[in-house]
């Protein structure tokens, strides 16, 4: 101890610093390019997120009888073909099937997104007769249908025929679908484009009002409503009381559960 403390008064003489004993450096994993486990974790977390599910919540009745407004999902980004090349090599991936649930961005407005059920895929024919759905001439079985309102709407419910009849303006691409894809009564969908509708189907604007989904428009698929909250009604049909009203049956319900039409058969049959 005598000879360190001689040591240090002689190196101050001398202008010396006295030797001192370098701070450890903290034992933090350290990835390459200096960035540490916890931004790691935040970069991985941030991708999953918003590369391969995102949150997306129900704001209209378009879809009531599978999914109700208040409903918040969980999307699928990666169920259809994902948007950067890489992924497309190394994640599977499979196009929209007839009878799925898609959420999608509104083709007249790319800041929204809307969630309709997928009715036809390229090539098929289809047709509305007095609500009755027909695909490639044979009538179809439809159990997450539902007709919620009495009054008859000769262009909602005999759909593409009575075009000149309808109760609500027709946007220019349901106008351009008209005139290019009509035949014989028929809507024959185009490659590259679905045609899709609510599952409630009298309160629904969807592919018959604006027209045909671009393939590209797809974000993904539900996978499960994570929340859900209601607006109870009151007597009066669109009363809506202010209090929210917790669902906790629909919490953690899987989507693909509900009814669905996937296995409707390219004759229309199920």
């Amino acid at each position: 101890m005598a000879v360190f403390v001689m040591s240090s008064i002689l190196d101050r003489l001398r202008g010396k610093k006295p030797a001192t004993k370098e701070p450890e450096e903290p034992d933090v994993p350290v990835w390459p390019g200096g960035f540490s486990d916890w931004t790691w974790t935040a970069v991985l977390f941030l991708f999953l997120t918003t590369a391969l599910v995102q949150g997306f919540e129900i704001p209209t009745g378009s879809m009531e009888g599978t999914l109700l407004i208040g409903d918040r999902l969980l999307v699928n980004k990666q169920t259809y073909a994902p948007a950067d090349p890489i992924s497309r090599v190394l994640l599977p991936y499979r196009d929209p099937q007839r009878g799925d649930i898609i959420v999608f961005r509104f083709p007249l407005d790319l800041n929204q997104a809307y969630v309709k059920r997928v009715i036809g895929v390229p090539g098929d024919r289809i047709h509305l007769e007095e609500r009755q759905l027909f695909l490639n001439g044979s009538p179809v079985d439809e159990p997450y249908r539902s007709n919620r309102l009495s009054g008859a709407d000769p262009y909602r419910d005999n759909f593409p025929r009575y075009m000149e009849m309808s109760s609500t303006p027709l946007a220019a691409r349901a106008l351009e679908m008209h005139r290019k894809y009509v035949h014989n009564g028929e809507l024959v969908v185009p490659e590259g484009y679905y045609f899709a509708m609510g599952d409630n189907r009298d309160n629904s604007l969807d592919s018959r009002y604006w027209g045909l989904v671009p393939r590209d428009n797809i974000i993904g698929k539900p996978l499960i409503v994570y929340w859900s909250y209601g607006y109870p009604y009151t007597e009066s049909l669109n009363e809506r009381i202010l209090d929210k009203t917790i669902r906790w049956g629909r919490m953690l319900r899987i989507v693909s559960t509900f009814p669905t039409g996937s296995d409707i058969a390219p004759g229309g049959k199920r």
